[in-house]
């Protein structure tokens, strides 16, 4: 009912109307629409707190010194200005032919999932008392369910760069004005100076192999897959969101 409330009223202030949901905005430019000062100044309070949480998380779960590698190393490979944002590798949703929503493939590790099946049906009666202590505190919800970051058909070309992105251990896309990549540096959570060299994993030239589209976070290949990329944290969103200006212009040097 909410959702169509929603769409019915169209866009909330500072959304992406071809996105419910995300906002196109800075989340702290949506404190200059609130009608009067004392809420104005309210609204930037909480959002500057919020940024510096935010900040202090993202160092801890990506460690400086991982996005400067990787973009020495693209910026050798490919002699142009880079962006460099690390993702979100875990959760994805698929919804391709052939494929289950975890992105695993239909008809193999039958035996691992008849066994994983057995255990699962042991401790139902346990997660349920925990689905239903979570449905409580957060509105309800389908347990388990994914939102769909690859869409396509059957043997969708997104899937070459999907399964490499679920076997890394700290994925990054990289983009640049006439390609995108994918990097692999191992996890970002350890000392970057003890860690492996960046790997490259897979990349494309755009737009002849691969569409890009930063704003909307999305990549689109000639069969019409499509892979809405999901970024590891706000600190992430933040940083491409300083590449870019509304519509749709990119500054290749990042703006202060």
């Amino acid at each position: 009912m909410v959702r169509q409330e929603r769409n019915r009223r169209g866009a909330e202030p500072g959304a992406d109307p071809q996105e419910p949901g995300r906002l196109a905005a800075d989340p702290g430019e949506l404190a200059e629409q609130a009608p009067t000062d004392t809420r104005r100044r309210a609204g930037q309070k909480i959002f500057a707190h919020q940024e510096r949480l935010d900040a202090k998380t993202a160092e801890l779960m990506v460690r400086p010194g991982f996005r400067e590698r990787v973009e020495a190393l693209m910026r050798d490979q490919w002699r142009e200005p880079v962006i460099v944002v690390r993702l979100q590798e875990d959760g994805l949703g698929f919804d391709v032919p052939g494929r289950r929503e975890d992105g695993t493939v239909k008809g193999k590790r039958l035996i691992r999932r008849f066994f994983w099946n057995i255990l699962r049906g042991i401790g139902v009666a346990v997660a349920y008392v925990f689905y239903l202590a979570y449905s409580s505190g957060s509105g309800g919800g389908k347990s388990g369910s994914r939102r769909a970051a690859v869409t396509g058909p059957a043997d969708a070309m997104a899937l070459g760069l999907l399964d490499r992105i679920r076997a890394a251990d700290g994925p990054w896309l990289v983009f640049s004005p006439s390609h995108v990549a994918l990097v692999d540096t191992g996890s970002t959570q350890s000392d970057p100076a003890h860690a492996p060299p960046p790997e490259i994993l897979w990349q494309a030239s755009t737009p002849q192999e691969v569409e890009v589209n930063l704003r909307r976070r999305k990549l689109t290949w000639p069969d019409g897959s499509v892979f809405a990329f999901p970024l590891h944290n706000r600190g992430e969103e933040q940083h491409l969101r300083g590449y870019l200006e509304a519509p749709d212009t990119v500054h290749w040097t990042k703006s202060s």
